[in-house]
């Protein structure tokens, strides 16, 4: 049986139609999963004295100045979340990379420009990027 140069030109346009559409449908069937890192910031010891201010020395113990039984936390305790919506100046003190002036900022931002979304909207606060986020992800949350 002989075939005509049509009926081969055709018979080789359908064999390359056939593996493209083969190729075409297990393209990405090698491809490897990915893969999702996860790392956690923890602040240089340079950074968390930084961030910490220092008390201002006192000539003599007051009299007052007596233990108490529950002394107010000046960190965030494990586990604790702030929420930035609703946190004072002296709450969000208490997170860490931020002072006095960060977190009036916040609270100016919060007022100026309506609540925040997600915990990620702090970087619109002027002096938090990205590197002040990631240590604060831990402590903070928006309802």
């Amino acid at each position: 049986m002989k075939i005509s140069r049509l009926e081969g030109a055709a018979l080789i346009l359908t064999a390359l139609f056939l593996a493209f559409t083969a190729g075409w449908m297990l393209r990405g069937s090698g491809d490897a999963p990915a893969i999702r890192v996860e790392t956690q910031y923890t602040p240089s010891l340079s950074q968390r004295t930084a961030s910490a201010p220092t008390p201002a020395p006192s000539a003599a113990p007051s009299p007052s100045a007596a233990p108490t039984a529950a002394p107010a936390p000046d960190k965030v305790a494990p586990g604790e979340r702030i929420n930035l919506n609703t946190a004072t100046v002296e709450e969000l003190q208490r997170l860490p990379g931020i002072g006095e002036s960060r977190a009036r900022a916040i609270v100016a931002d919060r007022e100026e420009n309506g609540p925040f979304r997600i915990p990620e909207d702090l970087t619109r606060v002027a002096g938090i990027g990205e590197g002040i986020l990631q240590g604060l992800l831990d402590y903070v949350t928006v309802e």
